[in-house]
């Protein structure tokens, strides 16, 4: 079972069933047991010709529009004709919203492996890379969800801090981040909180300001209708929400004293606000975790970067216990009504999203647990 999602209309999607492909020599079959479903695929789907991650999981009529958005979870290899990928092994990585997944495992080591397939080329080798379970430094087995969830936002989250604390926030001394009750923002104000000196914000909308205020890792709260009521001062701008208004906004309000603008996610990608009209201060800068992360195991050694990341990860996920919870959905039809109310920002922020559609998970259904 596949789900696929028009290209040129995140709207329209179809699950397709497609027979297994025989398997050619140095190949493996991955079953996809289950995986997370935030708005962190939304932003994948939206950048997914801009920054390739349409090109990973390839669909065979490939030129007819449709694609596969890529997920995070867990998977088992289930055949194999690659030595050292052995049947029954589970793996964390990156897989498309489907039931299997054929790779051509290289680079094996004690870790884990990459995906060799030529169309996988087109992203970061981070992108590529599965990890034994039995020897990855996160893994937890009473934890599997946040993995799914919010590893991978922890990564890009986890860049986010490292990169202003780089640069020594520009000088700011107020982090300001839009989107606030996304989980990319809400592990970034986590580390953010962790820096001394540093006043952190959060901008949100007004139905999910009591949800933010109540996390306890912004310092102050604020909806979007009340920008101009941010505080003053030496600010850095963490974008999330990717509201040209809002961004023109918060540009205006701390003017020269804005150091540093970061473009990191598009949470409200449907937002068509002006962007003709140019922006007060300096220019927003995407920000592309994979070059800070090739800078600090420059800086660190690979080990000491997994380390420092590991340690990060280890401090937030207790946390998340107080206010996540995990609710399943199984099946084409239940996976298709979260990837919806994702898209049209119908979510509850204190909510992940574990997925399958290779059987049940995580327990009884519709049972959440927090």
């Amino acid at each position: 079972m596949n789900l696929e999602v028009d290209k040129s209309d995140l709207h329209r999607m179809r699950a397709v069933e497609r027979p297994p492909v025989p398997l050619e020599p140095g190949q493996a079959r991955l079953r996809v047991d289950a995986f997370g479903l935030t708005s962190n695929n939304i932003t994948y789907a939206v950048y997914g010709e801009a920054m390739r991650y349409w090109a990973c999981f390839p669909t065979p009529e490939e030129g007819t529009g449709w694609g596969r958005v890529p997920v995070w979870g867990f998977g088992e290899v289930v055949e194999s004709s690659t030595p050292g990928v052995a049947e029954s092994t589970r793996v964390y990585g990156y897989f498309p919203m489907a039931d299997e997944v054929v790779v051509q495992p290289g680079r094996i080591d004690d870790s884990g492996f990459s995906d060799l397939t030529a169309t996988r080329g087109a992203v970061p080798a981070v992108y590529s890379r599965y990890s034994f379970v039995e020897s990855d430094p996160v893994y937890d087995a009473d934890h599997e969800a946040q993995q799914m969830l919010l590893w991978p936002l922890m990564v890009t989250s986890f860049v986010v801090d490292d990169f202003l604390g780089d640069n020594d926030l520009f000088g700011a001394t107020t982090a300001v981040i839009s989107s606030a009750s996304a989980k990319t923002a809400i592990a970034a104000a986590f580390l953010l909180a962790e820096r001394d000196g540093v006043e952190v914000v959060g901008l949100t909308s007004g139905a999910n300001l009591g949800f933010v205020a109540g996390l306890g890792c912004y310092d102050t709260t604020v909806t979007y209708d009340d920008v101009d009521s941010l505080p003053a001062g030496d600010a850095c701008f963490i974008d999330i929400a990717g509201r040209r208004d809002v961004t023109r906004r918060v540009h205006a309000h701390f003017g020269d004293h804005l150091r540093y603008s970061m473009v990191v996610g598009d949470t409200h990608w449907d937002n068509r606000a002006d962007r003709s009209e140019p922006l007060t201060g300096p220019r927003p800068v995407f920000l592309f975790a994979p070059d800070q992360i090739a800078k600090r195991r420059r800086d660190w050694g690979r080990d000491g970067f997994e380390r420092t990341v590991a340690a990060a990860w280890n401090r937030f996920v207790p946390w998340t216990d107080q206010w996540l919870t995990i609710r399943h959905a199984a099946g084409a039809d239940e996976v298709e009504a979260v990837y919806h109310g994702l898209l049209d920002g119908r979510i509850d922020p204190g909510v992940g999203d574990v997925c399958t559609l290779a059987g049940t998970v995580g327990g009884p259904r519709p049972t959440d647990e927090r």
